[in-house]
């Protein structure tokens, strides 16, 4: 999931500004992974778990954060898919190493994104070593994605072609988090600046 800075939400509440990481999270996981998709037949429970790198507030609002994502039970039981308390959980993404891997690929696609591969070293027209190699990742890193999606365009969401299904069944998605009442703003784009 990423946001394009160019799209400002409009009409926020002070209450939405402070809360704007659990909502943006919340919608994430209600939405992004199409888990209301990802048992068909009903048949068998599914007890899905959740991992949440360290949330970045005080503990009460992390408590009142898990109990809205505890709440998606409303949502997601009508096809079986249950959440439990003991299964929505704060770690440390150093201590896993799937986590670390997402925070790479997250870290080279937002890399891309703000034209971070095109910074100089300070005082001259090269690009550090550290930067040439970011921008190695993540050209590694789309070849892969494009193997799965040989259109991908980094800036948009993957298409669903169709089947809100695909939401579950693809194995690799990128979503653009776009709020209703947001316009685009022109002058907040790359190009602009």
């Amino acid at each position: 999931m990423f946001r394009q800075n160019a799209q400002v939400p409009q009409n926020l509440t002070k209450e939405h500004e402070e809360k704007e990481y659990f909502l943006l999270y919340y919608q994430f996981i209600k939405h992004a992974f199409g888990i209301d998709y990802c048992n068909p037949r009903e048949k068998d429970q599914i007890i899905l778990k959740l991992y949440f790198d360290k949330l970045p507030d005080t503990k009460k609002k992390n408590k009142e954060f898990k109990g809205y994502i505890y709440a998606l039970n409303d949502f997601f039981c009508i096809n079986n898919v249950h959440i439990y308390n003991e299964d929505i959980a704060e770690v440390n993404s150093k201590n896993h190493v799937i986590l670390q891997c997402m925070d790479i690929i997250l870290g080279a696609m937002n890399f891309k994104l703000n034209n971070m591969n095109k910074e100089k070293l300070p005082n001259s027209n090269k690009r550090g070593k550290r930067t040439i190699a970011k921008e190695k990742l993540y050209k590694k890193i789309l070849e892969n994605i494009k193997d799965i999606y040989p259109n991908f365009n980094i800036g948009v969401s993957t298409s669903n072609r169709g089947d809100f299904a695909n939401n579950w069944k693809d194995s690799d998605r990128h979503w653009c988090f776009k709020s209703k009442n947001s316009i685009f703003d022109s002058t907040l784009t790359k190009k602009a600046k």
